[in-house]
């Protein structure tokens, strides 16, 4: 990557701490924000709705619950482009980049082809950076940079998110050739950004481990089971990584909520659960509100976090293993929360202060606007 290379050399890098349950609604509504979920409204991708008793996914503008950094960025009248590779983002996260008088755009890689002015702010998206690609792809990433390039050197934006999917790191190992395919690709973008004279934030909304045992086979807990087998029926597991792109993980994650049949039995069934093997923490639904800064009315009665190697399920049946031609690789709990913190510029000593405090991803907008 001989361009991040020399931002790098340039630039300032470090690491940050993203928000729990590392997850990408939460993460990427926590970043465009500057806000953890306990303002953003968002505790996963998939949560069970107190007000219906669903099980829903939570990817409408309707479940954020404060106004974003882009919206008010073009308010105040910078030209603001959205770039997402997943459309469930550029829904969750686009509210206020369409009012009236406000001059934005937002849209996905996944549905370039269907982007209009009305509804998108930009008409012309494969016009400017090629054919729709496939979102099950390491490409999905790429056309959101080149994207963004291209919007820079048109003039039509000054002021960018540009959000990447996961695709490529659920699927290889960061030095598996499919990851440095990808990552090459990745760097040349980056190297046009940082020639357009861009001031670059770059972080992750998690990380990424491999969860299998060592014949390759996944290392799951099915909690839903288990809580069965011990305590009766009743127990309801809810899996946050849940969402419409379930290919390549299975809906298997690091971090679950349970809605328990008996609240006044949550200290003893918590207690059960830490002696499970694979499980590293598990907190009431008070404890983890304050401790994960979580939306308390949003979360179960207790939350499920696991090890760096294993991930947490409801019962097998739940979970569509089929499509996992490779061994598993997936995110959600402590062990994947720390991330890289990259900027095209040396900070400042303020900021430089603030890096070495506890930065989380959540401040790249912060320190990319004042820490430079």
């Amino acid at each position: 990557m001989p361009q991040l290379a020399a931002i790098l050399k340039d630039g300032w890098r470090g690491v940050a701490r993203g928000a729990l349950p590392s997850f990408t609604n939460v993460n990427n509504a926590a970043i465009v924000t500057g806000a953890p979920p306990e303002v953003t409204g968002l505790s996963g991708n998939f949560f069970l709705d107190p007000a219906t008793g669903e099980e829903v996914m939570m990817n409408s503008s309707d479940f954020l619950r404060c106004d974003t950094i882009l919206a008010e960025a073009a308010r105040a009248g910078r030209k603001v482009a959205m770039v997402t590779a997943k459309e469930k983002l550029r829904d969750l996260l686009s509210p206020g980049l369409f009012d009236k008088g406000v001059t934005g755009m937002a849209f996905s890689a996944e549905k370039a082809a269907e982007t209009r002015e009305a509804t998108h702010g930009i008409g012309d998206v494969e016009a400017l950076a090629g054919d729709t690609p496939p979102i099950y792809s390491g490409e999905a990433s790429v056309y959101v940079l080149r994207a963004g390039a291209a919007l820079v050197e048109a003039g039509r934006a000054d002021f960018l998110y540009l959000s990447l999917t996961d695709y490529i790191q659920h699927k290889y190992a960061p030095e598996e050739e499919g990851a440095l395919e990808f990552y090459e690709a990745m760097d040349e973008q980056l190297g046009r950004l940082a020639d357009l004279g861009c001031r670059l934030g770059i972080t992750a909304d998690h990380g990424m481990n491999a969860k299998c045992h060592a014949d390759g086979t996944p290392r799951v807990i099915y909690v839903e089971d288990e809580l069965r087998e011990k305590f009766g029926d009743g127990h309801i597991v809810i899996c946050p990584i849940t969402d419409p792109y379930v290919v390549h993980h299975g809906a298997l994650g690091s971090y679950v909520t349970v809605h328990l049949s008996e609240t006044n039995r949550a200290e003893e069934i918590g207690e059960w659960l830490r002696g499970l093997d694979g499980v590293t923490e598990v907190l009431t639904k008070v404890d983890a509100a304050e401790a994960l800064e979580l939306p308390i009315d949003r979360i179960g009665d207790l939350i499920v976090m696991s090890a760096a190697d294993t991930v947490l399920g409801r019962s097998p049946e739940y979970h569509d293993l089929s499509k996992l031609d490779r061994p598993l690789r997936s995110h959600g709990g402590r062990f994947e929360t720390m991330v890289p913190f990259i900027f095209s510029s040396p900070l400042n000593a303020e900021y430089t202060a603030k890096a070495a405090d506890d930065p989380r991803n959540f401040d790249v907008f912060d320190f990319v606007c004042n820490g430079f």
